[in-house]
């Protein structure tokens, strides 16, 4: 991975070239102050300012200055300078107007490459540093950064190299780093203890067989919070088969499972008082002899049954397993992440995950850090009058219904059945994938809410400050 921590320093002095960062309303006074050979040549480009993202080089004697217009100097995004990270030359970079501030994310993810595949991967792109005044604050986006390409690299790398037990690795690395307890239960205890999980991963082959993963770290005293994530690793659709072009994207099916790592990562990188618990229910939704079929009825963790309607609605079932396990320690908050249904992505597009949460407090709390931190969220209804979708027949519930309406919706109140009673709870139907680039958030699998998530947790764990440094 990309070592961010090099690409983002200090400021002690060090020999730096300038980065200008303009906007329309200031540009023509800054211009006044800059020398005529300056003048020629961006009046030469036609730079102006307006368009924010150009960039213009500028001779400084033996260095070069760079001017980078933004939309607002004084109100740096996180993706104000990820248009010029990958374009200016190499060398130390210094911003005129001070520190880089949450722009400093930008700035690494820009630099950040997934070639893991690529047979002539592309050099490191060392020696590119933007120096800050704030070097307390460099610790919290380096890691930012890192959770963010964890999530990338986890869902951008093909089903074959990324099934359950590479999921496995993956939180027992994280479980290493940071001394904490792990434990995995596959098998026949699976069977017993998560008919769920089993029923769905079950027909797939034996490397990839399915298991639930758990992490625990932190003081027991503090309050406890489980982190769940969806580790479909692939999912065909089983026996309801997805059609090729609904299966081409489905290695990403596990992107709320990377979520769930990045976001374990960085609760334990920023030392929240917590005690946390990560669920990963992680399968593969294969098609064999064994697979479970449209009509079955499961009997879940919880004792509650449940009629497949459904085999590719399949991400709920090992969720509701996992979320009953969680619930059984009387936690104080329980977060869910998962990609869960096309139907959020008809209704909110690719960059916004629908979020359901059945706490208002708590709504709030989410809704103003995804503002705060400028990761944006939709908050989406958990609508009582929709439960009736949920009916069935025989069982307790289907896991799906035959309306083609409110799909992220009935989704999230199956989900609802089976978090404990009065326990504050938060559903993100996320992408976890763009579909086309934009600077520093290249084609591919991407964090979506992991910034805000974190910002909400280190609020209710400091009332008086939002600060994760």
């Amino acid at each position: 991975m990309t070592r961010f921590a090099d690409l983002l320093q200090p400021d002690r002095g060090q020999p730096a070239s300038t980065l200008h960062l303009v906007d329309s309303a200031g540009f023509d006074t800054w211009l006044k102050g800059r020398p005529a050979e300056h003048r020629a040549l961006l009046e030469a480009q036609r730079f102006d300012g307006k368009a924010a993202g150009t960039l213009a080089l500028l001779p400084a004697g033996e260095r070069v200055e760079a001017v980078l217009a933004v939309a607002d100097p004084a109100r740096l995004t996180p993706w104000c300078l990820a248009a010029a990270a990958d374009r200016l030359p190499a060398g130390n970079w210094r911003l005129s107007g001070g520190r880089a501030g949450a722009a400093g994310l930008g700035w690494l993810l820009a630099q950040h490459r997934f070639d893991r595949y690529r047979s002539k991967p592309e050099e490191e792109r060392g020696g590119r540093v933007l120096l800050t005044d704030q070097p307390a604050a460099i610790g919290a986006i380096v890691r930012e950064a890192e959770a963010t390409a964890l999530v990338r690299e986890l869902v951008n790398t093909p089903a074959a190299d990324m099934g359950p037990g590479a999921l496995e690795a993956a939180a027992r690395s994280l479980a290493d780093e940071a001394g904490a307890e792990f434990r995995v239960t596959a098998g026949d205890s699976l069977e017993t203890d998560y008919p769920m999980i089993h029923a769905v991963g079950r027909a797939a082959a034996r490397e990839h067989a399915p298991r639930l993963i758990e992490l625990e770290w932190g003081d027991a005293r503090n309050p406890r919070v489980a982190i769940v994530g969806k580790g479909v690793c692939f999912d065909t659709g089983g026996l309801d088969l997805k059609p090729a072009s609904g299966m081409r994207l489905m290695k990403k099916d596990m992107g709320g499972a990377a979520h769930a790592l990045a976001l374990t990562r960085l609760v334990i990188g920023a030392r929240l008082p917590l005690r946390l618990h990560l669920l990963i229910p992680a399968v593969e939704n294969s098609v064999g002899g064994n697979a479970f079929r449209p009509g079955d009825v499961l009997i879940s963790r919880a004792g509650k049954t449940v009629e497949v309607d459904n085999t590719d609605a399949e991400g709920r079932l090992v969720l509701a397993d996992a979320i009953t396990r969680a619930g059984e320690e009387a936690p104080a908050l329980v977060i869910d992440l998962a990609t869960l249904t096309g139907a959020a992505r008809v209704a909110l597009g690719p960059d916004l995950p629908a979020t359901f949460v059945n706490d208002e407090e708590l709504a709030s709390q989410l809704l103003a850090a995804a503002g705060e931190q400028d990761d944006p969220l939709w908050r989406m209804p958990l609508w009582d009058g929709y439960d009736d979708m949920l009916k069935s027949d025989i069982a307790d519930m289907a896991n799906s219904g035959d309306s083609p309406f409110a799909g992220s919706v009935t989704a999230a109140l199956f989900l609802r059945r089976f978090v404990p009673e009065a326990t504050p709870w938060v559903h993100l139907d996320v992408f976890a994938w763009r579909p086309a680039a934009k600077p520093g958030r290249p084609k591919g699998g991407d964090a979506m809410g992991l910034r805000a998530m974190l910002a909400m947790l280190a609020k209710r764990c400091h009332p008086q400050t939002s600060s994760v440094a």
